[in-house]
């Protein structure tokens, strides 16, 4: 029997399952590779810093979530090891967060697994049919942000 076709279930919902099949994917198989304390929503800012530091202040705007809500998130990240705060070099005042080694490690153990998950999707549809569905996302998203892809945030 083929896929079911059902053409009048709108993408934001297809979208939402598929994001959420990978999310509790990846959530099932870090305890197994040894991080049994990741949150989903630890991803959001292993994302925001993956790159560089971040001020402390311009987390919430970076993730679209509320002071109070980063706050909380940042401290259980700090004390699971996963990222470091400390004082902002341009402004005393402020505090910096940066990935610790162990959360560049966490994030490397988060792209393997979530390239594992996407195997499972190009079995399905095929690698070719999974390589040309990447593309056309990126350049839909992208043709939306200025000709770049969107941070990733929490919320809206």
């Amino acid at each position: 029997m083929g896929p079911v076709s059902e053409p009048s279930v709108p993408l934001a919902r297809l979208f939402a399952i598929g994001y959420r099949s990978l999310v509790d994917g990846l959530h099932e198989e870090l305890p197994r590779r040894g991080w049994p304390d990741v949150r989903p929503a630890f991803g959001f800012v292993l994302l925001a810093l993956r790159d560089s530091p971040a001020s402390l202040r311009d987390l919430p705007g970076m993730l679209g979530t509320s002071k109070q809500a980063v706050s909380k998130l940042v401290e259980a990240m700090v004390a699971a090891g996963y990222v470091e705060r400390d004082a902002d070099p341009d402004d005393a005042r402020a505090k910096r967060v940066q990935l610790s080694d162990r959360g560049r490690q966490l994030l490397a153990a988060v792209e393997e697994v979530y390239a594992e998950l996407e195997r499972n999707w190009a079995a399905a549809l095929g690698e070719e049919r999974l390589q040309a569905l990447r593309a056309d996302l990126v350049s839909v998203l992208s043709a939306t942000s200025g000709g770049r892809l969107p941070a990733v945030r929490a919320v809206g």
